[in-house]
Order: C-alpha cells, then structure tokens, then sequence
C-alpha cells in the first residue's frame, strides 16, 4: 500500500542571508481540526556553538530590510510575554548542516498566519528574555503562502 503525504495548507520557501546565504528549507503547514502541524525541511545551516537555531513566526510580511528588518516581532496577537507568543515555536537542531523537525500547535490557525514571515536566528532561543529569547541575529527568511 502507498501512504500518501497530505497536501499542505500553506509553505514557506525559506533562504538564507548574508550570514548564511547557502541556507535553503520549506517549511509546511497543515491545518488540523484542533491544531497545525508544522513540518520543517532545512539544509545549508551555517557553523554554531550549540547546533541550534531560534525558530520563529514574525508579524512582518516580507523579507526585506538589512538584516530582514520588515519581518519586525514574534508574531503575537494575544500580547502575551516570551515564550508564550503564538509565533514561538522549539529550536532547530542542527545535523550534518541540516534540520528536520516536525511539531504540533494550537497557538494559531494557518490562515491566521498566512502572509506572515518564518525566520532562523543564528542563535537558540533562551525561553526567557524579553521580547524575543536573545535568539541573536536573524540569518534565513520566507514568506508563508497558501497552496
């Protein structure tokens, strides 16, 4: 029997910038009944101390600006402190310069988040600093579409 994968609802062609410009990955959502399952495919990650990469939803909808400046904040409807932004999700693990992650949330719908802007941090997030977990510079940037 063939399993098949189930389309997406939304993706996010991600690239990376000047600090990592051989970062590629898709990001893909999947609208659940309660929740959205979130797939990240990521390869070309640059060197680092920990081997991990903050990982966020920001409120902005494009990637332009020095440094992806446009993307602005964790996107974070409900004002809620770090790490409870909807747009906080766990860190990348980086291996053999690539990640693979998949997890469940209920802090969004995808088309609440359609539009908004995916970012990897050269850093991890520190679950504690305000506003942001001082996840360090923002290095790989896409947009979210819907399919």
């Amino acid at each position: 029997m063939i399993r098949r994968t189930p389309r997406p609802d939304a993706v996010c062609l991600i690239r990376g910038g000047r600090d990592a410009p051989g970062l590629l990955g898709k990001i893909s959502f999947f609208q659940n009944k309660k929740s959205v399952s979130i797939q990240a495919d990521i390869s070309g990650l640059p060197e680092s101390i920990s081997g991990f990469f903050g990982f966020h939803i920001h409120e902005g909808i494009s990637c332009k600006g020095d440094n992806f400046a446009d993307t602005g904040g964790h996107y974070n409807p409900k004002g809620r402190p770090h790490p409870s932004h909807s747009g906080d999700l766990p860190p990348l693990l980086k291996c053999n310069g690539g990640a693979y992650m998949t997890v469940l949330t209920d802090r969004f719908t995808v088309n609440e988040i359609i539009g908004k802007t995916v970012v990897i941090h050269s850093m991890p997030d520190d679950f504690t600093t305000q506003p942001s977990g001082n996840s360090g510079t923002k290095i790989a940037c896409g947009v979210i579409r819907g399919v």
